[in-house]
């Protein structure tokens, strides 16, 4: 079960992780991701499709060649929840050895 994060939680997520920003409804966070090439860019979509299936949590995103944009919301929370800090976290792990820009 998703449990909703709070203000003061969301305010802590978005300082721990890098290049994340609030959206401006307030009710996600986004970043997007640049890679060196849309095959790194594909690889590591499909890394982190594997994350998002094992968690259940699911990301909005879009991609054009080697950026990726990535929205991270929980819908049926009307916010964002642990599950968005886990997959963002795991992203950004994942990114880091994917040849990211």
């Amino acid at each position: 079960m998703a449990v909703i994060l709070t203000p003061d939680d969301i305010q802590t997520l978005i300082a721990e992780l890098d290049g994340w920003a609030l959206s401006q409804d307030g009710l996600a966070i986004e970043k997007t991701f640049r890679f060196n090439n849309f095959n790194a860019a594909f690889g590591w979509m499909t890394r982190a499709a594997i994350k998002a299936e094992q968690l259940d949590h699911h990301p909005e995103w879009f991609n054009v060649y080697n950026r990726v944009d990535v929205r991270l919301t929980t819908h049926d929370k009307n916010g964002l929840t642990d599950l968005d800090a886990s997959l963002a976290k795991a992203m950004d792990a994942m990114a880091s050895s994917s040849g990211v820009k």
